[in-house]
């Protein structure tokens, strides 16, 4: 069984994301990545020493510069001649193309895979992350998206994969005409060791800053949100972690002024150590947390970082 797997890059480097998925790949058969873009050559070569790739497929064309699904679906479906299965991460870019890949083989999509089962067999959350299923596909050819959270990362190093071109078109159906992205000198929220989260008790977009920004900086940690923190405007829409935004798994989560709503316990319950800090004592983020703060965040939270 041969695997092609959507190769995930920034700036010239191989994300993360990208790693988890050629450890759950590797379990179905042997992986080949795609890397696609304009000007990848420095990717495809890092892409080629991951552990476990046995050949990286370029498509290096101007159509691809942006990763757009209108471009890159029909260019994977032609590959899928020679594949029996396309995995991508579940991030926006691979539940952006999987769905269309999907629907241009006319098969049905396994998404945000947990573990892989046997073949044709696999795991993923549903209700929230409340319930486990196990699902079994018929399809000849699937086309799964993997929750990087539930895999160990494939090693940068000690792959020799085969570096082979494709070639690709420009369907003529999208055009890329910018990106408003917010830069941060944080860690990633998805690769993050340590992430410090604000919910909508902070009450406002200064006091989430002032409040939750400085404990981040102590700490070297990303900085996330509560959906409904982000709603009311508090942090930017990238900061969302839950089920309708991010989900992570750092080394330890703290969240701060969170409930515990069950689409945002689906986003970090996965963190190796949660420490809640919170007023309501009986809020639901203390059934999950290992370490609970009952008090004022405004009071704790400032001694806190005083003490770091």
């Amino acid at each position: 069984m041969s695997v092609l797997v959507w190769v995930e890059h920034e700036a010239g480097a191989v994300k993360d994301a990208t790693l988890s998925t050629v450890t759950a790949a590797s379990q179905l058969g042997d992986v080949h990545l795609l890397v696609a873009g304009a000007g990848v050559g420095s990717v495809a070569e890092a892409a080629a020493k991951i552990a476990g790739v046995a050949k990286v497929v370029v498509l290096d064309d101007a159509a691809f510069e942006h990763a757009l699904p209108e471009n890159v679906a029909p260019a994977i479906v032609a590959m899928m001649a020679d594949h029996d299965a396309f995995v991508a991460p579940a991030t926006s870019n691979g539940k952006n193309i999987a769905p269309r890949v999907a629907a241009l083989l006319d098969v049905m999509q396994i998404s945000d895979i947990l573990s892989v089962e046997g073949p044709d067999t696999f795991t993923r959350p549903i209700y929230a992350g409340n319930a486990i299923a196990t699902v079994q596909s018929a399809d000849s050819k699937k086309v799964i998206t993997v929750r990087g959270t539930a895999f160990e990362k494939a090693a940068r190093e000690g792959g020799s994969g085969v570096i082979e071109a494709a070639t690709g078109s420009d369907a003529g159906l999208s055009s890329f005409v910018g990106a408003e992205i917010a830069k941060s000198e944080r860690p990633e929220l998805t690769s993050a060791k340590i992430i410090v989260s604000g919910g909508r008790a902070l009450a406002s977009a200064e006091q989430f800053h002032e409040v939750i920004d400085p404990l981040a900086d102590k700490l070297g940690a990303g900085v996330g949100a509560s959906r409904a923190a982000v709603d009311a405007g508090y942090a930017p829409n990238d900061y969302q972690v839950g089920q309708t935004g991010k989900i992570v798994a750092p080394e330890v989560y703290v969240a701060v002024g969170i409930s515990g709503a069950i689409q945002h316990l689906a986003g970090m319950k996965d963190s190796k150590t949660i420490i809640a800090i919170n007023k309501d004592e009986d809020a639901p983020i203390f059934q999950v947390a290992d370490i609970g703060l009952v008090g004022d965040l405004f009071k704790i939270v400032p001694e806190l970082t005083g003490k770091l």
